[in-house]
């Protein structure tokens, strides 16, 4: 305000002898015409110019100049004083305005002043507003915050979540990049539907996208999205509340069959996985894989255009070279990278042709996430094995090309979801789950996976028979239920897959099955969470034995859903769940005998004992939720000082974004 004040006054002394000079300059003009007249009458009249007409003249020419200068001076100090009532009016006032209004807002009575600026002073009255907004947010923030301590919570809740948003982000725009996208239209007979993909992450990064209007970009894969969209591809979501905006990138057929089939899920999946399923690498795939994230890197540039130190989330393996792309072209922006499967070790991971690539893209970021320790130490050694970098092990950074990059773990969790006062704690009848199935069972036990190698559902299935054969008295007594989704059906490998879980299920219920009972019910087909959690509530015991798993978020679920605190949790010892959830019973899911006797023991085990290490699970799951891991990963991302150049990272060809 000041210096407004001050330019104001330099602008008035600046006028003030720009007119004074253009006054004295046309008095001058009308001086000289007049005495020009003067001296043309006496030639006309034939006279000679004598002594006392000279001296007339010279007095003609003292007098006219007085007159016009006073002329002048009258004219200047009118020009003045109405330019310093306009800008006393103008500015002042304003100023004035403005300090009534701020001084009112800061005591809570008055709202956002809605002011319309226009001209000089429209920059001005635009900062005004932002600090109003400032102000709102901090003021709602700070009031959600002290609710939060006035009640005791520490639980992690998506209102939570949003206050903590507003704080660390304050005004800055936020994109979220993935290759799913967290609302699906589809054609339903003549009309069209909205389908919400079941995801956590989705879960975690909606109400942050809320809090803040932010962009969610990601791949538009359903047959009515087109329709949907507007001209630049965007759709104001969720459809009921419209808060933030997912804006669509269209993929060809060749570019999901060679960037998604082709070199994420049948080379780098199973690279990072390591279940003994050998990772195809083909160059028509890794052009793909190029090509698409280039397209993605235009879209997000194109979304962030004119936006302010931005923030970018770009989630999973799909987006390996995105976060270099990003910071070539926007050097300001604050990008992480969060890695959802597992990291391997370098010599696993040095089998990939284009090691180098990728992890150049992925050091591009300013964070990258994992779910466990164990993967961030695996990410360095590879880096160090493949790069000549400067690696930092206690502060867990990478020097490289004059580029910092932390690399943190950021275990994915669930929403755990406090019992309702009024809900009944007895969870569903066995039987009226079990009738529906046609089977009859004193208890059961549940699995949930999708159809994928990693998630060792024959090695279950084999460990579930090996268990009835030592322990018969539980045929006909137990059931287990394996609720099983069909995934990447395009990959021969998969549909090979399924046809061997449903072979392995048939021969083991031909050996042992009566007409009213089976050991094993498998139902192929997509659930929805509804149709699920009657069987996490209900189950004897849940089974999660992937043979590899980032995190595998089934275990907490089934954890979450065990309002009743009771169940037992027999889980993988090669899921990152189990580095949280140490009273699960930890198994190795290739040794058939150890999880026999792992299911014998759950269902053998005390109330007491039960009840004990299902609370206490489940008290980690509350802690450690989904929106404390959105919250954790914002803060430090948001805590990271990004220099506004980095000219060293451009140093190394950028691919160009506009190659087809």
């Amino acid at each position: 305000m000041t210096q407004l004040l001050r330019l104001s006054s330099r602008l008035l002394l600046v006028l003030t002898l720009v007119v004074t000079v253009v006054s004295i300059g046309a008095a001058a003009v009308d001086v000289r015409t007049r005495m020009d007249q003067a001296q043309h009458t006496l030639a006309v009249r034939g006279a000679a110019a004598t002594g006392a007409e000279a001296t007339q003249l010279a007095e003609l020419r003292g007098e006219l100049w007085r007159d016009a200068l006073g002329r002048v001076a009258v004219q200047v100090v009118a020009i003045v004083a109405l330019t310093w009532l306009i800008a006393r009016w103008s500015v002042a006032g304003f100023i004035a305005r403005s300090a009534r209004w701020m001084r009112e807002f800061r005591l809570g009575q008055a709202d956002h002043p809605g002011t319309a600026g226009s001209g000089m002073l429209k920059p001005l009255v635009q900062e005004v507003s932002h600090l109003v907004t400032s102000l709102e947010s901090a003021r709602a923030t700070a009031a959600e915050e002290a609710r939060l301590r006035e009640a005791g919570e520490s639980l992690w809740t998506a209102e939570r979540l949003r206050a903590h948003v507003r704080t660390r982000l304050t005004t800055r725009p936020l994109f979220v990049v993935s290759n799913r996208e967290p609302y699906i239209h589809t054609r339903r007979g003549a009309g069209v539907e909205v389908v919400v993909p079941a995801s956590g992450v989705v879960t975690a990064l909606e109400p942050v996208l809320r809090a803040c209007d932010g962009t969610w970009i990601a791949h538009g894969s359903g047959d009515a999205d087109r329709q949907a969209v507007d001209a630049s591809d965007r759709v104001r979501v969720p459809p009921d509340h419209p808060a933030y905006t997912l804006r669509r990138v269209w993929l060809t057929r060749e570019d999901e069959d060679g960037y998604y089939y082709g070199f994420s899920n049948e080379g780098l999946w199973p690279l990072c996985h390591i279940a003994h399923t050998r990772p195809l690498f083909r160059a028509t795939d890794w052009a793909s894989y190029e090509r698409v994230n280039r397209k993605f890197a235009r879209a997000v540039l194109e979304e962030m255009r004119g936006a302010e130190a931005p923030i970018v989330l770009v989630q999973d393996y799909h987006f390996a070279l995105l976060p270099r792309l990003i910071k070539a072209a926007r050097p300001d922006a604050q990008v992480a990278v969060f890695w959802h499967i597992p990291w391997p070790n370098p010599e696993a991971f040095g089998i990939c042709p284009w090691q180098g690539e990728l992890l150049d893209g992925m050091l591009g970021a300013d964070l990258v996430g994992f779910h466990t320790q164990a993967h961030c130490n695996n990410f360095l050694d590879t880096v160090d094995r493949a790069f000549e970098s400067q690696i930092d092990r206690e502060r867990f950074t990478v020097r490289r090309l004059g580029h910092l990059t932390a690399v943190r773990p950021f275990p994915i969790s669930v929403e755990f979801r406090e019992p309702a006062a009024d809900a009944s704690r007895t969870p569903p009848r066995v039987a009226d789950l079990l009738a529906p199935l046609r089977i009859e069972a004193q208890k059961f036990g549940v699995g949930v996976d999708r159809i994928d190698y990693t998630k060792g559902l024959v090695e279950r299935f084999q460990a579930i028979e090996r268990f009835f054969e030592r322990w018969p008295a539980y045929r006909g007594e137990f059931t287990f239920v394996q609720i099983a989704a069909p995934s990447r059906t395009a990959i021969k490998r998969y549909q090979e897959l399924v046809d061997l879980v449903q072979s392995e299920v048939t021969r083991i219920n031909r050996r042992f099955q009566t007409d009213a009972w089976s050991p094993i019910v498998l139902l192929v087909r997509h659930h929805t969470h509804t149709e699920i959690e009657p069987f996490y509530r209900a189950a004897d015991v849940c089974l999660v034995t992937s043979l590899h798993d980032g995190m595998n978020l089934v275990a907490k679920e089934f954890v979450a859903a065990r309002d009743d605190e009771d169940g037992v949790l027999i889980l993988s010892r090669f899921a990152g769940a189990s580095a949280e959830l140490d009273d699960a019973l930890v198994v190795n899911p290739y040794d058939a005998e150890q999880l026999a006797s792992a299911l014998y023991e759950a269902l053998t085990m005390s109330d007491d004992e039960r009840r004990l290490r299902m609370r206490r699970m489940r008290e980690t799951v509350r802690e450690h939720n989904v929106f404390r891991w959105a919250g954790r990963l914002i803060a430090d991302l948001a805590a990271i000082r990004v220099a506004s150049g980095d000219p060293a990272r451009t140093s190394t060809p950028v691919p160009a974004l506009d190659e087809a």
